[in-house]
């Protein structure tokens, strides 16, 4: 029972947490690794250490998609896995949100998604072969009070990948889409004495991305939820 092999991998909305420990296990692991953020200064220590390259890229910016995906394909980096990792959270009471902000939100989480998974999926559908992983959150399958902006978007998000698993997985595109139910470790957010497992570790979370890359098309995951031992359900 064989696995498929995966060369390159492109993560947009790539930062310090979660993209990072990707973007080391991955190029760890051989893959190419291509990154893709509105900030590319914050990136270079990171591809300094990893050999990674990075592109500068807003993903709600249809044009700016579209000419990220024509430099990977001009530098010869098309990437057979993408990796949707941005989102954009707000916070507030539900009567004092502001419409502009709530749209960019929306945009970031969930139309940026679409945009970036347009352009892999037009790149791999060809080849029958390819990845397209989105993170999600605790949002997507619960709505909290003062955060409807980000429970919209995550929502959508989740709504986006069950459609395309359903239209591409038969064609060879395995599609997944990752709760991450809690706070993730880094950032600012460090881990509390009384209670050291209370946060995800990056890295776990990598691994976790890396082993749905290894399932055979025969027992393909859709979707997989992610949280610390001592998280409430």
């Amino acid at each position: 029972m064989s696995s498929p092999t995966y060369t390159s991998a492109l993560i947009v909305g790539a930062g310090q947490g979660l993209s990072a420990s990707l973007t080391r296990l991955f190029a760890q692991e051989g893959l190419a690794v291509t990154l893709a953020a509105r900030d590319t200064a914050k990136l270079a220590a990171l591809c300094a250490q990893t050999g990674a390259r990075a592109f500068r890229c807003d993903a709600q910016d249809e044009l700016q998609v579209q000419r990220l995906f024509a430099d990977l394909d001009r530098e010869q980096l098309v990437p057979d896995v993408v990796i949707y990792n941005a989102s954009a959270r707000m916070r507030g009471p539900f009567v004092q949100l502001a419409p502009a902000e709530v749209q960019r939100a929306l945009q970031v989480s969930a139309f940026g998604a679409f945009l970036v998974a347009q352009r892999a999926a037009q790149l791999m559908l060809p080849r029958r072969h390819g990845a397209i992983l989105f993170t999600g959150a605790s949002a997507s399958v619960k709505g909290y009070a003062q955060s409807a902006p980000f429970a919209m978007g995550k929502f959508a998000l989740r709504g986006l990948a069950q459609s395309l698993v359903r239209e591409l997985s038969p064609q060879g595109i395995h599609v997944a889409h990752f709760v991450i139910d809690g706070a993730i470790r880094g950032g600012g957010r460090r881990d509390d004495p009384d209670n050291p497992d209370a946060l995800l570790d990056p890295d776990a979370i990598a691994l976790a991305y890396l082993n749905i890359l290894r399932q055979p098309r025969s027992a393909w995951s859709w979707e997989i939820e992610l949280r610390p031992w001592v998280e409430r359900f």
